[in-house]
């Protein structure tokens, strides 16, 4: 029998070449970025598969490698640099902080504690375990720091992410996950962990919201998007809005909590929703804590026709912030009204009544209203009914316990930061881990990774328990 060896050959090439034609080449890899919504749930959900097969080793592995590549200096300062050019929002030094922030202090997989009870009965297992595939929307406010911990906590949980970025941090966000998958395939993950869309929009996260494959919602942003999300009938995380007051009363240290309240009000231009909206002093402490502000970074507006000026300026008919001003600097917004002042000016001050505009709108910019009271317990009275029930952060400068405590437990805060700036509550100087999706709306607070867990129960009947009856 002859063999023709050349024919063999040929037909063998044109075999691999077809082959090879029908699957995407090597560069063509998207690195999790999609054209549409549907081709990214799908890819996501093929991954989430393979994924259940890695060992918790293994997802820790991965979420070293996304750490990795958020602090090496030169990703840092360019997704901080871009995300303030894109948006228009808040100031680099601070971004640089945040993403770091995230990076370092999101829990992994040792947030994923397994709980075990043993007796005359056997043994049972209570153990977190993931969704699967979570549709995750990302704000503009902070969009690489919650593409960050949200990364980190899901993937730690086993879980797989598909983002929704806002339209005017999309840029930034695409890069970001670019990089993380191309990092997590480096480490041998499954390809598209983290995906998203080439044009986020609207259209795009109603499929994603409605999407079958998508086991868990995961919204942060305002309260339009939370109420979405709570409505689809899925699983869903909302991280809504606040309005943080911060009360000082005449116990405090006023040196120490006018210098923590500045920075707090002024960190990234009053982005985070934890950040100081509104003082209310008690009024025999209050001229001593103004002077103190004012030494210490901040500008006292008191023509009430600049004020006016102000509110017509930064609000849209004075029940919502302009978002043109959003996330600017103190020396910009000023600026605006004719007033000139040096970068040294980090927020805007000005008293005013209880029923303002600026007190009672969560603005996200450097203004921050005093409002004047009489004694503590009217001020934290007040503190309860300007936070309009979100339940997501407070401050108290104090040195009485009970007022502290008085206080702790009449607002139900997610966070609430004692003698303390605002930014303590998520770790930048204060215990505990980081996030940037605070749940007040659904109650799960601060999140990690067992919040995107279920919690699953392994029974062992009349077996494993080890102690004498």
């Amino acid at each position: 029998m002859n063999i023709d060896v050349e024919l063999i050959e040929k037909v063998v090439k044109k075999v691999l070449t077809d082959v090879e034609s029908s699957c995407p080449a090597e560069s063509e890899y998207t690195y999790g970025i999609f054209e549409t919504m549907d081709d990214a749930i799908e890819a996501s959900a093929k991954a989430q598969k393979e994924y259940m097969s890695y060992s918790m080793s293994d997802r820790q592995r991965f979420v070293e490698g996304i750490r990795e590549v958020v602090c090496k200096k030169e990703n840092l300062e360019y997704m901080s640099q871009r995300a303030v050019e894109e948006s228009g929002m808040g100031a680099v030094e601070y971004k640089i902080i945040k993403n770091r922030l995230a990076a370092e202090k999101s829990p992994g997989i040792e947030d994923l504690t397994t709980e075990a009870l043993s007796g005359d009965d056997g043994l049972t297992l209570v153990e977190y375990c993931p969704f699967g595939v979570i549709g995750a929307i990302a704000p503009t406010t902070n969009p690489t720091e919650t593409v960050i911990c949200n990364s980190i906590a899901m993937l730690a949980g086993g879980n797989t992410v598909v983002f929704s970025p806002h339209p005017r941090s999309k840029g930034v966000s695409i890069w970001l996950i670019k990089k993380l998958n191309a990092k997590l395939e480096e480490l041998g993950a499954p390809r598209n962990l983290i995906v998203t869309v080439q044009e986020p929009s609207i259209e795009n996260t109603n499929i994603m919201m409605n999407h079958p494959k998508v086991r868990m919602l995961v919204a942060t942003g305002g309260p339009g998007i939370v109420k979405a999300v709570m409505s689809t009938g899925k699983k869903a995380i909302g991280a809504g809005a606040g309005n943080p007051p911060v009360v000082v009363d005449e116990t405090a240290d006023i040196e120490k909590a006018a210098v923590d309240i500045v920075n707090g009000c002024s960190f990234d231009h009053n982005l985070p929703c934890i950040a100081e909206k509104e003082v209310i002093a008690v009024d025999q402490i209050a001229d001593y804590l103004i002077f103190n502000m004012k030494n210490n970074g901040a500008y006292e507006v008191k023509d009430p026709a600049i004020i006016e000026q102000m509110v017509e300026l930064v609000t849209n008919d004075r029940k919502k912030p302009n978002v043109n001003f959003v996330g600017k600097s103190a020396q910009y917004i000023l600026d605006k009204v004719g007033i000139k002042v040096g970068p040294e000016v980090k927020c805007i001050i000005m008293e005013a009544p209880k029923d303002h505009p600026f007190v009672q709108i969560e603005l996200m910019m450097p203004i921050l209203p005093i409002v004047r009271v009489p004694n503590v317990d009217e001020a934290i009275e007040f503190a309860v009914e300007v936070e309009h029930g979100n339940r997501h952060t407070a401050m108290m400068h104090s040195r009485n316990v009970e007022k502290l405590t008085k206080m702790a437990k009449e607002i139900e805060t997610t966070i609430f930061v004692k003698n303390g700036p605002s930014y303590a509550g998520i770790g930048v100087g204060g215990m505990g881990y980081t996030t940037f999706t605070i749940a007040g709306p659904t109650g799960e607070g601060l999140t990690s990774a067992k919040s995107f867990c279920r919690k699953r129960r392994c029974v062992l009947q009349d077996g494993l328990h080890i102690r004498m009856k």
